[in-house]
């Protein structure tokens, strides 16, 4: 069996697929948005399909981790050994170091990386748990007033 290319899936995908978000924008203009797995900005393209191309980077919340996953070029024909998903519970610094090495300088998806980070940042913002108490009040500085 031989794989199809990513840019032939793209060409057939890329207008009518159950995934697909059309909205309008600015008066007439129409916006177009994905909601496909493996899609980091959620936009309609090439780049960022998680469809068309063979490697893909997804980043998600997982519990009270978050989850990186991605694709393994050589099990392209087993689905059920696709992705390879990594649970990270450190803290955001190491999180976003682990996040670079794996996109960036493993030389997987160098232009993702900016996607993954933006993703990453968001879905720990989201995982961050409010303190419990009172709130702190503003303290602001009374004027003395003089009275003579």
């Amino acid at each position: 069996m031989t794989t199809v290319p990513g840019s032939l899936i793209w060409e057939i995908v890329k207008r009518n697929n159950c995934f697909l978000i059309k909205e309008f924008g600015n008066g007439n203009q129409m916006v177009q948005f994905s909601k496909e797995p493996n899609n980091l900005y959620n936009i309609n393209s090439f780049k960022h399909s998680g469809l068309a191309n063979a490697k893909t980077v997804s980043v998600q919340a997982d519990g009270s981790g978050v989850a990186l996953a991605t694709t393994k070029t050589n099990k392209q024909k087993n689905p059920s050994k696709l992705v390879h998903k990594t649970v990270m519970k450190k803290e955001f610094s190491r999180m976003a170091k682990a996040v670079s090495n794996q996109v960036a300088d493993n030389f997987y998806r160098r232009d993702l990386k900016s996607a993954a980070l933006a993703r990453l940042s968001a879905v720990h913002r989201s995982l961050r748990v409010a303190k419990s108490g009172p709130k702190k009040r503003l303290r602001q500085t009374s004027k003395k007033v003089n009275r003579a």
